[in-house]
């Protein structure tokens, strides 16, 4: 009997890992498109006007599942998600990208897993073993080393806007996956812009009127991947796995997200890819797969 229950559990921890790793590769396109956007329209506008065509389409997801109004326990929870991944990331993140590359900032954003588990366990009460943070610290510390080194040894003045952007993610990502427990995926993402409309709703007009939004079709085209995918289905693979999988272990996927960025960078922004990229991405790789045997109680 405790055998079978832990086959259950196994079976779902590797669900919500590959879950969790579809999402990081949708997240990972994020930044590039975002520097594409935002060398033809204001990064505020790409951030909340992407959020309102995410919102539209959450409007119309809830009314074709009939879902439930949220509790008030709910409400809050959401609200919490809301201002770390429809506002305070989105935000911070276009803000970083108008002056520094995708590749520096993917490599930047590499202490997100760390910071997703930190706030997991102090939120939450997940315990990772002491195994578990030496494997995220370690992860953490190669793709800070990797930073400074493209840096020349020091942060670039954009680095504060994105580690705001750390922040922000890793709060609303903690807080969606923990109640994506009892509500679902696409109800968390979708309840947290619904939410966030009559807010992101003026503020884009305002600075459609004041900025104008006149843009080549590239830069529309950017915009509009982040605001359907990186701002709203990408969330219904990533909240499903946190709530499988554990906020700490399917966190520790997205060390290999700015490697994939990385790639993307290269590929769609133009942006150099060289030899030494693919050896930080091995040693980040190494990284997870020692995590993923750790222990983390929850």
């Amino acid at each position: 009997m405790q055998a079978h229950a832990n086959s259950i559990g196994s079976n779902k921890e590797s669900r919500g890992m590959w879950l969790g790793l579809a999402g990081v590769a949708v997240f990972s396109l994020t930044l590039p498109f975002t520097r594409i956007a935002v060398a033809e329209l204001h990064p505020a506008f790409v951030a909340f006007g992407r959020a309102v065509v995410a919102a539209l389409c959450s409007i119309l997801l809830l009314w074709q599942m009939k879902a439930p109004r949220p509790t008030r326990v709910q409400v809050k929870a959401l609200l919490i998600t809301a201002l770390g991944v429809v506002v305070g990331f989105p935000l911070f993140s276009s803000i970083a990208m108008r002056y520094v590359p995708a590749s520096h900032g993917a490599v930047v954003l590499g202490v997100l897993p760390l910071a997703t588990a930190v706030f997991g366990a102090l939120r939450f009460g997940e315990r990772p073993s002491l195994g578990f943070w030496l494997a995220a610290l370690a992860g953490s510390g190669i793709v800070i080393a990797f930073a400074l080194r493209q840096g020349g040894g020091h942060f670039h003045a954009a680095d504060f806007a994105l580690f705001a952007a750390v922040i922000a993610a890793a709060m609303g990502y903690a807080e969606g996956g923990r109640l994506s427990q009892s509500m679902g995926g696409q109800q968390v993402i979708a309840w947290a812009l619904v939410l966030s409309l009559p807010v992101m709703l003026p503020a884009s007009l305002w600075l459609a009127w004041e900025y104008g939004v006149s843009a080549s079709p590239q830069a529309w085209l950017a915009f509009s991947y982040v605001s359907l995918f990186s701002m709203f289905i990408g969330f219904f693979f990533w909240y499903k796995g946190l709530a499988l999988g554990g906020i700490a272990r399917v966190g520790q996927v997205q060390l290999l997200q700015p490697f994939m960025t990385l790639l993307g960078a290269a590929l769609i922004a133009g942006e150099v890819l060289d030899a030494s990229n693919l050896l930080f991405a091995a040693a980040v790789i190494a990284v997870v797969a020692i995590g993923r045997r750790m222990a983390v109680r929850r």
